[in-house]
């Protein structure tokens, strides 16, 4: 028998977790049987079974590999002296989070934010995923203290604000805007790049 190679089994893998997410975008995460899932990916409960145990192993692992491309931006950013200043990577960073998965849009509109909103109200329920989120979060928020002590040092922000207080606000302010393209019509990625840098070019009034 031949054996099968190791990159069939990772497009298999990716297969099932693209088509996964967007069922569960769709419809949400307890109203999404395994047996969409199976449909939409067009593969044997044995194929998918031979991967994922059942839905919240699929959720976790979709989860795990946003939370890991979203940490590597920001990491990546940490190591450049100085970092591309905030406007650059909030805007970086959501447009490559919603472009993660090309195949999570249907008539023309993104699914891959309605997910993000549903794993953060699923941790409510689910402490394994709640880990899994919070160590995501402690990761990314770790990087950012960095990329804004490199602002600190090179000039580019005032030093007497906490690093890791600007970390938060920047991250909820990535959220914010997701859950705004999640929710409403009409939100252009673009614009949070546009209003962060906005905010920025504040200064004293005349």
């Amino acid at each position: 028998m031949a054996r099968v190679s190791q990159e069939h089994l990772d497009a298999r893998r990716r297969q099932i977790l693209d088509g996964a997410a967007l069922c569960f975008a769709r419809n949400g995460f307890h109203a999404t049987s395994m047996q969409d899932v199976l449909k939409e990916v067009g593969l044997s409960a044995g194929a998918v079974y031979r991967y994922f145990s059942g839905k919240d192993e699929l959720i976790r692992a979709i989860v795990s590999e946003v939370l890991s491309e979203i940490r590597d931006i920001f990491e990546s950013a940490a190591r450049q002296t100085p970092p591309p200043p905030p406007d650059v990577l909030v805007g970086r960073a959501l447009g490559q989070v919603l472009d993660l998965k090309p195949g999570l849009v249907e008539h023309d509109r993104p699914y891959f934010p309605r997910l993000l909103v549903q794993v953060w109200t699923e941790t409510l329920r689910d402490e394994e995923l709640r880990t899994l989120i919070q160590d995501g979060y402690d990761a990314v928020r770790a990087a950012w203290v960095r990329i804004v002590e490199g602002y600190q040092a090179a000039g580019m922000m005032r030093a007497d604000v906490p690093a890791d207080r600007v970390a938060r606000t920047m991250i909820a302010v990535a959220q914010g805007f997701a859950a705004q393209v999640a929710l409403f019509d009409g939100v252009p990625v673009d614009a949070l790049a546009d209003g962060v840098r906005g905010l920025m070019s504040m200064g004293e009034p005349s």
